[in-house]
């Protein structure tokens, strides 16, 4: 993912900034605790699409 779109990207929900989950191929947002698929070098920023972080992804995401 190109470090421009990710400066420029951010939660559809919170608005807030996101991190972006290499190894997963996700957008993370802490706040939300949601991850956004990026599929096909596209990011997927659909509520419904997103999945929730459990506990110990959103604690090693903060980190």
């Amino acid at each position: 993912m190109e470090s421009r779109l990710l400066e420029i990207l951010v939660c559809p929900l919170c608005k807030g900034r996101l991190r972006y989950d290499r190894e997963r191929q996700e957008l993370l947002c802490s706040a939300d605790r949601l991850a956004f698929p990026v599929r096909d070098g596209i990011p997927v920023m659909l509520e419904n699409e997103a999945r929730d972080l459990n506990d110990a992804e959103n604690q090693a995401e903060a980190q």
